[in-house]
């Protein structure tokens, strides 16, 4: 007796954007991308007069690596696409998307490296051959790689040309691997860690403009192609699955990033992400967990730095006493603990737009209170516009943070003792927001930031649990604050507005956790060392930083609005319409083979 299973056909593949025989687009990205590769290894220009130097042949150096890198890239993802052994577990989702993103970021960094080039050196005369070869290597895998097959269907026969070009973007979502042995995950969570630590290294000790933007353009296309390939859905099914091996993993990679620098500025900006991240994410427990829209957050960030700047010991301070490190962090975390409750307290029973308004004048009117603490207007405790300077270096049980000291052979200087510092507050930090936001009280946040009137109806008591959001997060910031009033020597009130040019201030925070995604753990980290290592490797930002911001965040809002880091909650709420309403039922084999033989 014989039994036939029937098998619903699947969705096949979508239309290429331009009408080549896939079989020659698929030979033209791999020829294209050779030649893009072989091409770095000649000389790109004739003098050295632009960064990177260029002109040697056999050698690749400065934005030719880049290109080096995404046309490699390119090559082995297009390879994948024959099935070849070994190299087939590169695109378990995409197929194609992968190599049509990775072959237009081929195309992007050496169009603007010869773009740059042209413009610096006064004109295309300053190529050399090198830079021929790969551009136009480099051309021939972009436009060959549009005439791969989609790797979803278009439903829709009118679509536009932006349509088709979006569409043949997009990927199917990867299927569920093979269950490998844990110590396997393991150390696959550890590689990508690695990987991340290195290409962030590389990213922070860039030594000219020319080479970040290139470098920007590169992750940025590289990173979204290894999403389009369901690689990125695969390491995030590891991490969610050994999270406290990825927390660790994640501990010992920053541990390790101030060993890979050789200057102090970049471990100072290092310093600096740290501690606009873990205020971040004390933001993200207001604003993420609980849905408190506060908008003078980073007043507490200024209440924590001055009340540790009284008790430094600075020569400036109207208090003239010395508190020890720990006493000066309980002082700092303390006094944005009050006044985190002193100002929630009669204000939280707003919401929405009127608790913002009121946040923001909160901090307005702490920047211009310590402005006016001169001795003139009011009492001399702050020293008025002029802040506290002079504020020395900690010294905890003999080690002075102000020193270099050489640790297993590395010498670290000052901005790298801070940044090892502030990365313990952060995985304090870290482990409160994780432990708060698992708790029955952090479900009750969530509830309340869904919807208050029906978390009330059930019993919760929305006023103190949202001033204990509200109190914990000014500690967060308090603590961090405690920590920037020594890495700055000097701490005014200009340094905590509203918005400004210059990190931190609340519009930057606030966009940090938006733009990383807001409830999430790893989220604001992101986003605060975007938004703070794109300006401070970029000088010529600086002016149009709140521009630059809006406009990142509108293009989020279209493209992504659960932000780059998003929980499962976020993105069914914003892609409700990807995911059916009701699951399909599965089907037992006995079942099947019934309705099989029902059916015949």
């Amino acid at each position: 007796m014989t039994t036939n299973h029937t098998t619903a056909p699947g969705p096949g593949p979508g239309p290429a954007f331009l009408p080549i025989p896939a079989a020659a687009a698929r030979i033209g990205t791999v020829v294209g991308s050779v030649v893009a590769l072989a091409g770095t290894f000649l000389a790109w220009t004739w003098t050295d007069e632009f960064p990177g130097d260029l002109t040697v042949t056999g050698y690749p150096g400065g934005l030719q690596v880049l290109t080096l890198i995404a046309a490699a890239l390119t090559l082995l993802l297009a390879l994948s696409g024959y099935g070849i052994r070994g190299l087939r577990w590169l695109t378990p989702g995409g197929t194609n998307s992968p190599v049509r993103l990775l072959a237009l970021g081929t195309l992007g960094t050496t169009g603007y490296t010869m773009g740059a080039i042209a413009y610096d050196l006064g004109g295309v005369v300053n190529f050399e051959p090198g830079a021929w070869v790969s551009g136009i290597g480099a051309l021939i895998a972009a436009v060959t790689a549009l005439g791969l097959p989609g790797d979803q269907p278009l439903t829709d026969t009118g679509a536009t040309a932006w349509q088709r070009f979006r569409n043949s973007l997009g990927a199917p979502q990867a299927p569920r691997p093979k269950a490998l042995p844990s110590w396997a995950e393991i150390l696959i969570i550890v590689a990508a860690f690695g990987i991340g630590l290195y290409v962030f290294a590389y990213g922070i000790d860039t030594d000219y403009t020319e080479l970040f933007i290139g470098f920007l353009i590169t992750v940025g296309f590289a990173f979204t192609a290894l999403h389009r390939a369901g690689l990125v859905s695969r390491l995030t099914a590891l991490t969610a699955k050994h999270r406290n091996i990825t927390l660790a993993a994640a501990l010992v990679a920053a541990v390790c990033f101030p060993f890979t620098q050789q200057k102090e500025e970049y471990a100072l900006i290092g310093a600096n992400i740290l501690i606009f991240g873990t205020v971040a994410l004390g933001l993200n427990v207001v604003v993420g967990l609980a849905g408190l829209l506060d908008l003078g957050y980073v007043a507490f960030l200024g209440v924590g730095a001055y009340a540790a700047a009284l008790v430094s010991g600075s020569t400036m301070s109207a208090i003239g006493v010395e508190f020890p490190f720990w006493a000066a962090v309980l002082t700092g975390a303390g006094a944005s603990l009050v006044f985190g409750v002193l100002i929630g307290a009669p204000t939280l029973r707003l919401r929405g737009d009127y608790l913002a308004i009121v946040t923001l004048g909160f901090g307005e009117i702490f920047r211009l209170t310590v402005n006016n603490l001169n001795g003139n207007s009011g009492p001399d405790l702050t020293n008025g516009s002029q802040g506290i300077p002079s504020i020395p270096d900690l010294n905890f049980f003999g080690f002075d943070f102000g020193l270099k000291h050489n640790i297993l052979g590395f010498d670290l200087g000052r901005s790298a003792n801070y940044y090892l510092l502030m990365l313990v507050f952060t995985a304090v930090v870290v482990l409160v927001f994780r432990r708060s936001g698992e708790s029955r009280i952090g479900r009750a946040w969530v509830a309340i930031r869904e919807d208050e009137t029906a978390a009330t109806a059930m019993g919760i008591n929305a006023f103190r649990l949202k001033l204990l959001a509200f109190a914990l997060g000014a500690t967060l910031a308090g603590l961090a604050g405690t920590v920037q009033a020594h890495v700055n020597y000097t701490v005014t009130p200009e340094q905590y507005q509203f918005a400004g040019s210059v990190p931190p201030n609340s519009a930057f925070l606030l966009a940090a956790v938006i733009l990383g995604g807001m409830g999430t753990l790893s989220g604001p980290l992101v986003g605060a060392a975007l938004l703070y290592l794109i300006p401070a490797k970029l000088q010529f930002m600086q002016d149009y930083q709140l521009f630059l911001f809006g406009i990142a965040l509108i293009l989020l809002m279209r493209l992504r609005p659960e932000g780059l880091v998003a929980d499962r909650r976020k993105q069914l709420e914003f892609h409700e319409n990807d995911q059916p309403d009701v699951p399909e039922p599965r089907q037992s084999e006995e079942t099947a083979a019934g309705i099989a033989k029902a059916g015949a």
